[in-house]
């Protein structure tokens, strides 16, 4: 066996040792210590923010639903997201923006529409909501067409019509929304905002507490 052979044969042995050394290392060993980290310091956010309710998991607080019916708050539009025939719960295929312009007319007519079904579904006897009142995140989808949020406004609005639907009174319902606002991040970042899967969550105990 010549010298060449015996080299090669070295640096095969030494690569393939460095590719068992490296699988171990970032495959095996790292992914686990990140994980346990990830499990002992945040568990929570670990296993997908999930929110639970009377005993199982009923969502992620990351992740908005579609699908309330009208005795509940309303989530914010999802136009920007894909549909299949497997997922029905979410009918999601991809999720994003719709990437149309601000002044194109499917747009547009996009959001006249969910104006006026706004104004129409949170209208009941005694409190009329005016279309200048609606806000714009109850008209337009969020980047992904997943934001859980919705705004302070957008809850206050909803307010009225949820407290007819459960014969509730507005007092009630207005609380509910005020003690599951949350403030900007850290003080400056983002917006005020309210979970929807979670205020939904709280109305349902009140209502369920008679």
């Amino acid at each position: 066996m010549n010298n060449s052979v015996v080299n090669t044969a070295r640096l095969l042995g030494a690569g393939l040792r460095a590719l068992l050394v490296l699988t171990l290392v970032t495959g095996v060993v790292y992914p686990l210590v990140v994980t346990g980290i990830a499990q002992g310091l945040f568990p929570g956010k670990a296993n997908g923010s999930e929110v639970e309710a009377g005993g199982k998991v009923v969502g992620s607080s990351l992740i908005g639903q579609q699908g309330y019916s009208r005795e509940y708050f309303q989530p914010r539009p999802a136009n920007g997201l894909g549909e299949n025939s497997v997922n029905t719960q979410y009918k999601l295929l991809l999720s994003g923006a719709t990437n149309l312009a601000a002044d194109n007319k499917e747009l547009v007519k996009q959001v006249e529409d969910a104006r006026a079904k706004v104004v129409k579904d949170n209208s009941v006897p005694g409190y009329t909501v005016k279309p200048e009142d609606v806000p714009a995140d109850a008209v337009t989808s969020s980047a992904s067409g997943l934001d859980p949020d919705i705004s302070p406004a957008y809850a206050d609005l909803q307010v009225h019509r949820v407290a007819e639907r459960n014969g509730l009174t507005v007092a009630q319902v207005q609380r509910l929304v005020d003690d599951r606002t949350e403030g900007r991040t850290l003080g400056f970042i983002g917006e005020p905002r309210v979970n929807v899967l979670e205020l939904n969550i709280a109305l349902k105990d009140l209502v369920a507490r008679g």
